[in-house]
């Protein structure tokens, strides 16, 4: 398929190149004009009175060596970033001022991008579509209205790659360390006979990971057919992520470490010893997407955008369970303590061995957008827009493996002690029961449906010259049904889903903005926003009835901007009710557990500045200064009570992030070195940074981390750029990427589950594994994702 694509896309680009006359000036703005009406209305302009940070397509394509979009994102204000494989590429998160990936909303072109029911975008999914952006919006805090899932804390804003006015090829490349590759071939050919076009890319990525066995192979294209006339601009785009990874999200602790290596992977072990690991420890996803988008200019002051979206994802994860129980997964009823009869004889039966299962999705997402944009250019903006949204999805469950799948019959050997334990009590090692000898038995089937409705109206008007007001209403409706057993709950049990919840919203918005003169501006917003439980909320908290999370953003700031120095500072302060909030573990399924807490804050200020005195130098800095709390924090204690602990950090928060990069430019000559400082993260909401710990003997004590330490980490790109105009090479460049300069030792993501007790009249937070299932130190009790050391990458990009 990949190669019917390419060789597609090169025969039509060259014909059009024979063809094809390069576009006037004229004519290019004129469709840029066209392309941007798709993201217009959810974006926000100079006048809107919210933080935000635009990039563009330079930026984009210059730290796109591989990495998965939060990466090329991490030097933005309030960014913080994970990555399972440590390198950057398989699985990767995104925060913004400690908002979970699931509270940011994504979408491309206008069309809502994140997951309908877990709220994520899993990025894994979307390999290389860096190289299909043109640039990008951040919003931090609630942002202006938006499509799809509710933005609770930052919204991304992207919109895809123009097609232009002229023609082109290229092939863009990057290798280096970990065994890590990408290959994108891209084409366009411009405009032909002045109204069509067609654009796209293939790309290849892979990489060993830094973390043991985190591969990632990755595959995707991106293609676009678009129609342009004076006043219209009609596209067909369609996208795809084909992606295999290999299980790394368990994390390791830092006993496990120090064991056995820094770069120890938990995940795929097949005995307790962790001397044998499954091959097919896998994650495999294929996700294709398809936008229809009508961009009109009914007048010079007046547009309209509809689009239409429609996304088929299917795939599973496989995962090989030591001693995993046979009733937990309706294979046989029979459970310990049991005594079954045969021959007249009474047996114990075996309840538990090993096995394999596929968790499996199969899932669509559809819609349409719509808005209506009024610009007279003077003293008054206004959108009215809205969408809806319908997921309908399935997850299901199979055993493709048992460890009693060799024997379909009973040993029945009275005088062998082989099959006796140490009471005398025969085993059945085989079974009656054909489930757990049958090969793709299916231990659970779980449908979900979800719909989202979305209207919004906003106002952005000058009241008087340089001082203008904004007013932004929308309203949300979502309903979430789901019914029959949940996917880790033990199928022989009650627990089942019957959710059918409706969640009605109103969001408004107020700012205010003004501009005193070129040099200097403030403003100041007011926003309310909702958010409805995800998918694993209701899974982590079966049978109990969810809240909704409600958040008050209040921000002000004030921007300075002259021709060789820029500056800003953004105060804010998010006070929320019932926010989901990361308790640091993780569910039975390796997933982050949530829960409701009545109340907690962020608050903080953001700074930035850029400074360039001369045309070959540059210096940009950001820093963000923050309190994130939880109001009264309680822990239940291992005797049953419950202590309270007052106002305490929230996990994944650091008061402290900051950026700074230095750009060198000389003819093709280029340099670029950046600095990041990421403080303290707290792996719980308790404030406790230790939990105390056993070593092997049991009785002497350790005190252990359960935080992300504070960390300083430094990249260096280099590179040349040139032309070769008698080869037809219109741009090249080569360069080499140096990441982690100083290989500081850091984590980019953990869990930790301590449990709490009373020792001496103080609350402490101890492993309680270290008590019960004979693990050492802060084995079983935390775990840490480390990032990778010293590690470069090196690219080459040519442009025909």
């Amino acid at each position: 398929m990949k190669k019917v694509l390419f060789l597609s896309a090169m025969s039509v680009f060259s014909v059009a190149a024979v063809q094809a006359a390069v576009a006037d000036a004229q004519d290019t703005l004129r469709m840029e004009e066209l392309n941007e009406v798709s993201v217009s209305a959810t974006r926000a302009s100079e006048k809107t009175p919210m933080a935000f940070t635009n990039i563009g397509r330079e930026e984009i394509s210059k730290r796109n060596t591989g990495a998965d979009i939060p990466f090329l994102l991490s030097l933005t204000p309030s960014v913080t970033i994970t990555s399972d494989a440590g390198n950057g590429i398989g699985y990767t998160t995104l925060r913004v001022r400690g908002t979970a990936p699931e509270r940011i909303n994504i979408t491309a072109n206008g069309i809502p991008m994140n997951d309908a029911e877990s709220a994520q975008l899993f990025w894994v999914n979307m390999a290389d579509f860096a190289s299909s952006v043109e640039n990008m919006q951040i919003q931090r805090g609630v942002g202006t209205s938006t499509n799809g899932a509710g933005a609770f804390g930052a919204s991304v804003n992207m919109q895809t790659e123009n097609i232009g006015a002229t023609p082109y090829a290229g092939i863009d490349a990057s290798f280096g360390s970990y065994g890590t590759h990408k290959e994108t071939v891209r084409f366009s050919t411009g405009l032909v006979g002045d109204h069509w076009g067609l654009q796209g890319r293939i790309s290849d990525i892979g990489s060993d990971g830094y973390i043991d066995r985190a591969s990632t192979k990755l595959n995707s294209y991106f293609l676009q057919a678009a129609f342009y006339s004076e006043n219209t601009a009609v596209k067909f785009i369609t996208f795809n992520g084909v992606e295999k990874t290999y299980h790394a999200w368990d994390y390791t602790s830092k006993y496990e470490q120090d064991t056995y290596g820094r770069t120890f992977n938990p995940c795929g072990a097949m005995t307790w010893d962790n001397d044998k690991f499954y091959d097919n420890q896998t994650d495999n996803y294929r996700q294709q997407n398809y936008q229809l988008l009508w961009n009109q200019l009914l007048t010079s002051e007046l547009n309209l955008n509809v689009g239409l979206h429609y996304t088929k994802g299917k795939g599973y994860y496989e995962q090989y369970k030591i001693e995993a129980k046979w009733a937990d997964y309706g294979l046989w009823s029979a459970v310990d303590g049991d005594i079954q009869t045969k021959d007249g004889l009474e047996y114990k039966p075996i309840v538990k061995g090993d096995l394999i299962r596929q968790k499996k999705m199969d899932n669509d997402f559809y819609g349409a957008i719509a808005s209506l944009r009024y610009n007279n250019d003077d003293n008054l903006e206004a959108t009215i827009g809205g969408g809806w949204n319908k997921y309908d999805g399935d997850h299901f469950g199979r055993i493709i493996w048992t460890s009693a799948m060799p024997y379909k019959y009973y040993y029945n050997k009275a005088n062998d002690a082989k099959w006796k334990d140490a009471e005398g009590n025969k085993y059945f090692y085989a079974f009656d029961d054909a489930r757990v000898t049958t090969p793709d038995f299916e231990y659970y089937r779980n449908n979900a449906e979800k719909t989202d409705l979305n209207v919004y109206g906003k106002v952005n008007y000058t009241i008087v010259e340089g001082l203008s007001g904004y007013v932004d209403l929308q309203y949300r409706q979502i309903n979430y049904r789901m019914q029959n057993p949940g996917d880790w709950y033990g199928a022989n049990t009650d627990d089942k889903y019957i959710i059918d919840d409706t969640y009605n919203f109103f969001n408004p918005k107020f700012g205010i903005n003004y501009q005193i003169n070129d040099n200097n501006r403030v403003y100041a917003s007011y926003a309310i926003a909702h958010k409805e439980p995800t998918r694993n909320d209701y899974e982590d908290n079966i049978g109990l009835k969810m809240k909704a999370e409600r958040l008050n953003d209040l921000e002000a700031g004030y921007k300075f901007l002259s021709e060789t120095f820029s500056a800003g500072a953004n105060l804010y302060w998010m006070d929320y009710e019932d926010q989901f909030v990361l308790t640091g573990e993780l569910n039975e399924i390796g997933e982050a557990v949530a829960i409701n807490v009545p109340e907690s804050y962020r608050m903080g200020i953001e700074l930035e500045a850029a400074w360039q005195p001369v045309q070959w130098f540059r210096w940009d800095a950001n820093a963000t200064l923050s309190r994130n709390r939880v109001k009264d924090v309680k822990v239940a204690l291992n005797d049953g009570t419950e202590a309270s602990l007052g106002d305490q950090p929230l996990s994944f928060s650091p008061d402290v992030i900051a950026n700074s990069i230095f750009t060198f430019q000389h003819k093709g000559l280029s340099a670029t070195l950046s600095g990041r400082y990421i403080g303290q993260q707290y792996l719980t909401n308790s404030g406790f940074k230790k939990m105390t710990c056993w070593e092997a003997d049991g009785t002497t004590e350790t005190q252990e981390s359960i935080v992300l330490d504070g960390h300083f980490t430094s990249d260096l790109d280099l590179s040349y750029s040139f032309a070769l105009p008698h080869y037809g090479v219109k741009k090249a460049s080569i360069g080499i990427t140096l990441y982690n300069l100083f290989s500081t030792k850091y984590d980019t993501g953990g869990w930790a589950a301590p449990a709490y007790r009373m020792n001496n009249g103080k609350v402490e937070a101890y492993n309680a594994s270290c008590l019960t299932d004979y693990a050492v130190r802060d084995q079983w009790g935390v775990g840490f994702a480390p990032a990778a050391p010293f590690h470069c990458m090196a690219h080459l990009s040519v442009l025909f």
